[in-house]
């Protein structure tokens, strides 16, 4: 008789929402901001007052997810742990530089702390460009053409950089999985992020707040990647 082998709870349904909220505020904006620079599409949508005012909301409105969330312990945690680099991170990307099979890390790698920090710092700088371009008493004309540069620019790499992340998210539909209902299959877990979970971890329901024995643990020899 096989064991039956639970899920373990990866994100709650804080985190989910608020990955959900800040994909579809900054998906809209990126197409609306697609349909004001692109001849074709703004041809093909018209009226352009509305694109600009749904894109203008939009962009003022991609923090307030996470700000929000912070009201979950849970998601504080993550952002902890997503704000901090251990050496297990270095270790995880010589290991992805050689090619090796087996790569440590934590709840997050270091690939996704990269990612999570490369966002949240786009999202401040194209909200701060935006206000200079949206409110033109904010700063003399010079400041407002920088700020245009940098918005253009900066959002033609948030494009490239959010496409490459789906593209890594789709080839790995476990992660789609944890991300979409919370849960994800133990063996994946202590395959992808082996120093996440501790063996004696006892699985919990999807609530709000995630097991507490499943802080990402570290060797002895190196610093606890904990909350």
């Amino acid at each position: 008789m096989h064991r039956r082998v639970e899920p373990v709870l990866r994100f709650t349904r804080a985190a989910r929402w608020v990955h959900r909220s800040t994909a579809v505020l900054m998906g809209v904006c990126l197409a609306t901001a697609a349909c004001l620079y692109l001849a074709p599409l703004a041809q093909l949508v018209g009226n352009r007052p509305l694109v600009v005012t749904v894109h203008v909301w939009c962009g003022l409105a991609l923090p307030v997810p996470l700000l929000l969330g912070l009201a979950s312990r849970a998601v504080r945690r993550d952002v902890s742990r997503l704000s901090r680099f251990t050496p297990v991170d270095g270790q995880w990307l010589r290991a992805v530089r050689a090619r090796a099979a087996y790569r440590p890390a934590g709840k997050f790698n270091a690939g996704q702390k990269l990612y999570a920090q490369w966002t949240l710092g786009a999202i401040l700088v194209i909200v701060g460009t935006g206000l200079l371009m949206w409110l033109t008493r904010l700063a003399p004309p010079d400041w407002r053409t920088g700020a245009t540069f940098v918005h253009d620019w900066l959002a033609a790499a948030i494009a490239v950089v959010l496409a490459g992340h789906v593209r890594m998210a789709w080839r790995d539909g476990e992660s789609r999985l944890g991300m979409r209902t919370g849960l994800v299959e133990r063996a994946w877990a202590e395959r992808e992020h082996p120093q996440w979970l501790a063996p004696e971890e006892a699985v919990r329901p999807a609530t709000d707040e995630e097991p507490r024995p499943a802080a990402d643990r570290q060797p002895r020899a190196v610093a606890a990647d904990e909350p």
